[in-house]
């Protein structure tokens, strides 16, 4: 009933926008919260289609439709020509979810519970998928600077485009490899040990109505954000660069947020780590090299060279204190103190550069 309450707050940004004409800064505020409720419902819809096709295609569903929102935000971002608020955005939604929402989600599920414990399988797979990570963002990153700096090559550009496409196409394909092993062939190994529910309680076509239109509003909101991203960067006095690590990440993640905190306090804490440390790999090894294919499809083409090292030290920084605290297979909330810790420290650096 919240929900359907919410929804009649999405149409607020065209309104602001088309018929009011208001200052920028207010249809930046009321896009984000409309894509935010969008984003949610993307999330419903995967989820229920999800349970009427199988854990194994669900999973690829959820995988292909569960950052739809985000996909689009950080295209029409791209379309403007803010590469970097881009790379904010991606490094935001990867230390969005592994600090902030694991985190809260630790402490939610930690206030019944003196120990929650999850599969050390999964979370050795996750942590492995996250050192990928890292070696795939660092690499284009490290190449420029060679290139640049050492061999002193003239045309790095075209160079570093060709090495991004390559990239993000192994990252696909590593991806899809991942899929194949979690959820076909090591599906028993893998799985979270929660309950499966019963069949969906949507039909199927509504699952996709409310999927085609939530994508197509998240599309429409995408595109008043993009535009008036730089006027309201202006009016908040702040950069564009902290507004895409900080807030259009927690935007495009806040579905994933709430889901894990709900979860943690079920005591489902597998199904936690799959949501917050699975939705970072996402990230970074289907909508990063998406979004490097489509750009160069655009003519506009986006490389995965981080041009601000604070990126890039936050995301192996992020990988390492994930990977510290998933080890033991058990969680307490202080530790979820800490992951939120080191997210306030990320925030702040990126507040003052």
């Amino acid at each position: 009933m919240i929900r359907l309450f919410l929804l009649a707050l999405v149409p607020i940004a065209p309104i602001l926008h088309y018929l009011l004409g208001l200052p920028p800064i207010w249809v930046f505020i009321a896009g984000i919260l409309g894509i935010g409720i969008l984003a949610d419902w993307i999330r419903i819809a995967t989820d229920q289609l999800a349970q009427r096709t199988g854990p194994a295609v669900g999973g690829l569903l959820s995988v292909s439709l569960g950052s739809v929102s985000e996909l689009l935000l950080a295209l029409f971002v791209l379309a403007q020509g803010e590469a970097d608020v881009v790379h904010a955005q991606i490094t935001g939604s990867i230390i969005g979810t592994s600090l902030l929402g694991l985190g809260l989600a630790v402490i939610a599920g930690g206030a019944n519970h003196e120990w929650q414990n999850f599969k050390r399988e999964r979370a050795g797979l996750l942590s492995s998928l996250f050192i990928l990570v890292v070696i795939a963002l660092l690499l284009p990153a490290v190449f420029d600077a060679t290139a640049r700096h050492v061999i002193h090559e003239g045309h790095v550009g075209g160079n570093d485009e060709g090495l991004s496409l390559a990239v993000s196409v192994v990252l696909l394909l590593l991806y899809l490899g991942n899929l194949t092993y979690t959820l076909v062939t090591h599906r028993d190994v893998f799985a979270t040990g929660e309950p499966e529910k019963e069949e969906s309680g949507w039909p199927l076509w509504q699952c996709i109505a409310v999927l085609g239109a939530a994508t197509v509003g998240a599309a429409l909101e995408s595109d008043l954000i993009s535009s008036s991203l730089s006027a309201a960067a202006s009016a908040l006095h702040l950069s564009p660069i902290f507004l895409g690590v900080i807030l259009l990440a927690l935007v495009g993640n806040a579905a994933d947020i709430v889901s894990a905190m709900w979860f943690a306090r079920q005591n489902r804490l597998g199904l936690v780590m799959s949501i917050c440390i699975g939705s970072a790999i996402q990230v970074a090894l289907v909508v990063a090299p998406l979004l490097v294919i489509v750009s160069w499809l655009m003519g506009n083409p986006m490389t995965l060279v981080f041009k601000n090292p604070l990126d890039l030290f936050a995301i192996a920084a992020t990988a390492f204190i994930v990977n510290a605290i998933a080890g033991d297979g058990a969680t307490t909330w202080f530790e979820g103190v800490l992951l939120i810790g080191v997210y306030c420290l990320f925030g702040i650096a990126f507040f003052f550069s």
